[in-house]
């Protein structure tokens, strides 16, 4: 039986003043229960566009954009920023942590959003924790952490409320190889256990090989690598 959809991008067009050619042309992709993809391609070709227009965070020219069969060019601000706390986790390259808040605090952060206490949470945040290695650092503010903590604690920060999708766009860039890989391997091994999809932006190949599916963006066009 084939997994339900998640995410379907429909015949999408973006275009932005003073370039000639859209950035994404005509872009179709679907995206389903637990699948992983990556989106390859050069700096400038228009990944991160893409992540943003899933996200709900710019609008596309023409064409659809669905998360759990809503139209996201449709919602209303309210409706788009309860469904992105609700459905969606990020990941980004520079971690985009809160500097006056302890790793504890952003790692609640989508709860806090939402009005919910810690104590019902905290439980489930606990394994993350383990799981990450950051059982001595929760107290920790962002400038005490290093590159990989930091990064680990924005998984865990996208992952804690077990999102239907985290959009992840170059999540280890900051990081060396040998830590990339690691906390890389660490991100996908929670994702499996929470079932979410994970669509990632990368220039790295070999985080791209560990996905089920790669595209590349190339020229406005997607294609299956």
């Amino acid at each position: 039986m084939t997994n339900p959809i998640t995410l379907k991008i429909n015949q999408v067009q973006k275009s932005f003043p003073g370039l000639e050619l859209p950035v994404l042309n005509n872009i179709s992709l679907t995206v389903r229960v637990a699948e992983k993809i990556a989106i390859t391609g050069v700096s400038g070709s228009g990944k991160s566009t893409l992540l943003h227009l899933m996200a709900g965070l710019e609008k596309p020219d023409s064409g659809q954009i669905k998360i759990l069969d809503k139209d996201l060019t449709t919602l209303k601000p309210n409706e788009l920023s309860t469904l992105r706390n609700k459905c969606l986790g990020f990941i980004y390259q520079f971690h985009h942590l809160m500097p006056d808040f302890t790793a504890f605090e952003n790692m609640m952060m989508p709860f806090t959003i939402r009005g919910e206490g810690d104590e019902g949470n905290a439980v489930q945040l606990s394994s993350i924790i383990k799981k990450l290695d950051l059982e001595n650092r929760v107290n920790h503010y962002p400038h005490e952490l290093s590159g990989g903590e930091r990064q680990r604690v924005s998984i865990a920060r996208a992952i804690i409320t077990s999102p239907d999708i985290i959009l992840a766009d170059e999540p280890t860039g900051n990081l060396d190889n040998k830590n990339a890989n690691k906390v890389f391997d660490l991100f996908l091994e929670l994702a499996e256990e929470v079932g979410t999809s994970i669509i990632l932006v990368t220039h790295d190949l070999s985080l791209a090989k560990k996905m089920s599916k790669i595209y590349n963006l190339t020229q406005g066009k997607i294609r299956l690598g």
